[in-house]
């Protein structure tokens, strides 16, 4: 399967997060913990050269634990700004203020010597499609300030958002990039939910997710489903496990054929909503 996805607004978007970067003090980038380098636009870079930046590790509840420790010190040793943070229950926004000052330091620094006093940050938050940047910043505010969804593409156009008297908040679109290089990038974000699952074939991408459970992650869909692991010559049996969930599930069609479509939407959304438990699909290097 090919995995690529970029629809006519996200070119829009880039257009007018380009036209809006001489506004911004920081760049804050939401990463998904489960794929961070993955869910990172490079075009981000390019466009946010000279201004600060930060990286929130973004759903970090639902990443393997040891892991999110060695992406932070990643990130970290590159430069950024990194707070793991959990943008629904709100874990880790408490720090993201503090960090935004001492990251801001030099400019809010010069500010003071020009006797400009309570002059906002201006921040862009920035990140791919459904990487959490409207929960993120409805739950730093307190209040509901962005649209939310679990579909990408739900915030359409830029929304500024003042937090408090230090620190205000631009708002954008979750933008992908026209081409990845990488195939393997495409279907992390396809894993994920960043690509809109009607171009997909979820067979294909369960069965892919299952190989990964099955080496790095063993015992983990024994767990979720109850049936045991079998072994096909090559190595463990991804169709097979597919199949057999579904007979669990009773994913039948009326003609009582096995509908692996069906296994396979609770196989990805078992994973997206964490009921396989904490998961990281790339590593460090």
């Amino acid at each position: 399967m090919n995995y690529q996805w970029y629809p006519g607004h996200m070119t829009k978007a880039k257009r007018m997060m380009q036209e809006n970067i001489k506004l911004i003090d920081l760049v804050i980038e939401l990463v998904d913990a489960r794929i961070p380098l993955s869910s990172r636009n490079p075009d981000i870079d390019e466009l946010s050269k000279n201004k600060f930046r930060m990286i929130l590790l973004n759903k970090s509840d639902l990443a393997d634990t040891r892991y999110n420790k060695e992406w932070a010190e990643y990130f970290k040793e590159k430069g950024f700004s990194v707070v793991e943070v959990n943008s629904k229950s709100g874990a880790g926004l408490k720090s993201i203020q503090g960090a935004v000052q001492e990251v801001c330091r030099d400019k809010i620094e010069r500010d003071r010597k020009r006797g400009i006093v309570n002059r906002p940050v201006r921040a862009m938050v920035v990140g791919i499609p459904n990487v959490g940047k409207s929960t993120f910043i409805n739950s730093f505010a307190g209040k509901a300030c962005a649209k939310t969804g679990n579909k990408p593409g739900v915030t359409k156009g830029k929304q500024w958002i003042r937090l408090n008297k230090g620190l205000e908040l631009l708002d954008t679109p979750g933008i992908l990039w026209p081409k990845f290089e990488d195939q393997k990038t495409g279907m992390r974000l396809a894993f994920i939910g960043s690509m809109n699952d009607d171009i997909l074939h979820m067979d294909e991408l369960a069965l892919e997710l299952i190989r990964f459970l099955q080496r790095h992650y063993a015992g983990v869909l024994e767990n979720r489903y109850g049936l045991e692991e079998t072994v096909a010559e090559d190595g463990k049996d991804a169709l097979g496990m597919l199949n057999r969930i579904g007979e669990s599930r009773h994913c039948y069609s009326k003609g009582e054929e096995l509908d692996l479509e069906r296994a396979a939407g609770i196989v990805v959304d078992d994973f997206r909503s964490g009921k396989l438990g904490r998961i990281t699909l790339e590593f460090p290097v």
